[in-house]
């Protein structure tokens, strides 16, 4: 978990290389959809567009037929998704009803100007039209009104890991391979 540019796309692969399980990014689903006029793809263009979040039924209903998928029987990591406190609540039902539950809930914390440096420099190397700074910062604003209270969710429950998402990419790996490694113990 973490704003928008605080690296977790980036991490997410990572980690889930080293795990040897998938990383599920909701945005990269979202973004191939998109790219393949599919029918959810045109239900979430403008959306995506706006800097909006995509609506929690057809988010639960990817994420509920992703993690059916075989490759997650081991585990899985979640990258983008829960964003809301009523995602969180149906992914916890959902796992439970398939005697499964999250693990630890990583959190990387950047600072916010430079979150918005890093995503106008993807934008400008992806070519990702979503990524401009008016979206960007509305974007933050939607994450701290619906995304920031599920850390708080998380840290009740014990399962929340703040890590510094500051440095550069082997060091940040490192910082959440060593906090990963201190759950599996």
């Amino acid at each position: 978990m973490g704003p928008p540019g605080a690296g977790k796309g980036t991490q997410a692969e990572r980690i889930a290389e080293r795990f040897g399980i998938p990383a599920i990014s909701t945005g990269a689903i979202f973004r191939a959809n998109v790219k393949g006029q599919t029918e959810l793809g045109k239900q979430v263009e403008a959306i995506m567009a706006s800097g909006g979040y995509v609506p929690d039924e057809l988010t639960n209903a990817l994420v509920r037929d992703r993690l059916a998928q075989d490759d997650c029987v081991p585990g899985f990591l979640l990258d983008g998704y829960p964003r809301t406190v009523g995602q969180l609540h149906t992914l916890d039902e959902h796992l439970a009803q398939t005697g499964r539950q999250i693990d630890v809930a990583l959190e990387l914390v950047v600072d916010e100007d430079q979150m918005v440096a890093r995503l106008l420099a993807r934008a400008a190397d992806q070519g990702r039209a979503d990524d401009t700074e008016e979206v960007i910062r509305e974007r933050m604003a939607i994450y701290r009104a619906q995304t920031a209270p599920l850390t708080e969710i998380y840290s009740e429950q014990g399962k929340l890991r703040q890590l510094d998402g500051m440095g550069g990419v082997d060091e940040i790996t490192g910082r959440i391979a060593d906090a990963l490694n201190d759950v599996r113990s």
